[in-house]
């Protein structure tokens, strides 16, 4: 799991949200692999926070080759205060993760290892899936 923070730039809130919006849209379009990519605002607008959900480090890899162009758009909206990396994050990420921190703030990038836990990512969008099995006699025949 990766999580950067940023402090969003004073008058810049009403053009940070439509670009963060493209940039949902583009890594939605073109990172197939990645689990979940989202992107949280503080209530009075002043902090961002970006959290994206991968199944391994070739994921994150291949996110900021991608999409690493596209934040340099970012600079004049966000100071990034830090990367939090959850995980075991290959060397290519890390350094991919130093360079993002340099460009858009500080280089604060802080890895954390597991030390116990599990995943489920069984959850259907659906909503008919993921609702209780009926009991056999009380479906329609």
């Amino acid at each position: 799991m990766y999580v950067d923070t940023s402090d969003v730039r004073e008058g810049a809130l009403e053009e940070l949200k439509p670009a963060m919006k493209g940039l949902v849209d583009f890594v939605e379009a073109n990172e197939p692999r990645i689990i979940a990519y989202n992107v949280y605002l503080s209530d009075d607008g002043t902090r961002m926070t970006v959290v994206h959900v991968h199944p391994d480090s070739e994921s994150l890899e291949y996110h900021m080759e991608v999409a690493g162009p596209v934040f340099r758009q970012f600079v004049e909206l966000v100071t990034l205060s830090s990367i939090h990396i959850y995980g075991e994050p290959s060397e290519k990420v890390l350094r991919q993760s130093h360079e993002k921190a340099r460009v858009l703030g500080r280089d604060a990038v802080v890895v954390d290892s597991l030390h116990a836990g599990f995943t489920r990512f069984a959850v259907s969008a659906d909503p008919e899936a993921r609702s209780a099995p009926s009991h056999p006699s009380s479906r329609a025949r």
